[in-house]
């Protein structure tokens, strides 16, 4: 690969034995020197953060991620367990790796699973999901002056800001990219 590769946020290359995600990237070029690409990287087995500087003419590496469907079971202690409905093996991913995505993790929800090196390494969630609020305090009167909100659990253990209308049982549709409330869906 050559830097220009780089610009895709989201690509996925391996430097050493690690899978790199590409978070961020800038290009540069002084007078005489060759073109530079600066990068911020995550670590996708550890999650650490790291910049990097590479250099026209360094050898980037595609790292060799193989994505399949499966869906969530259950938690048990820091363990998350999958299902592979091709071959219908069960197999688990720690929670380390997969961070904050597990506040949209709810039984049966069919996700899509990244592999490196067949290891499992982390999970992509579908853009929005359904949960239902399990908690939520009542709507007071009089608080009804711009866009008013409350805070409310859901049944993943997630705390989200939510419209007053919302109430406890109530499903309602949450972006996994933002982690914001998008609309209440009805019953």
């Amino acid at each position: 690969m050559d830097i220009n590769d780089l610009k895709k946020i989201g690509l996925i290359i391996k430097i050493g034995d690690k899978p790199l995600q590409v978070l961020n990237f800038s290009h540069g070029r002084t007078a005489q020197r060759k073109a530079t690409v600066k990068t911020k990287l995550r670590n996708l087995i550890t999650g650490q953060v790291l910049e990097k500087t590479f250099n026209s003419g360094d050898e980037i590496r595609e790292a060799d991620i193989k994505k399949e469907k499966a869906s969530f079971l259950y938690k048990s202690g820091n363990e998350f367990y999958f299902l592979n409905p091709k071959n219908f093996e069960q197999f688990t991913v720690p929670q380390n790796l997969l961070g904050e995505k597990t506040n949209f993790l709810k039984d049966e929800l069919e996700i899509v699973v990244l592999y490196f090196e067949d290891q499992p390494i982390s999970v992509e969630l579908p853009k929005k999901v359904d949960l239902k609020v399990v908690s939520a305090p009542p709507a007071l009167k009089g608080n009804s002056v711009n866009k008013p909100s409350k805070i409310a659990t859901l049944e993943t253990g997630l705390s989200l800001s939510v419209p007053i209308f919302v109430e406890e049982n109530d499903i309602v549709r949450v972006n996994t990219e933002t982690g914001e409330y998008v609309e209440r869906i009805l019953n």
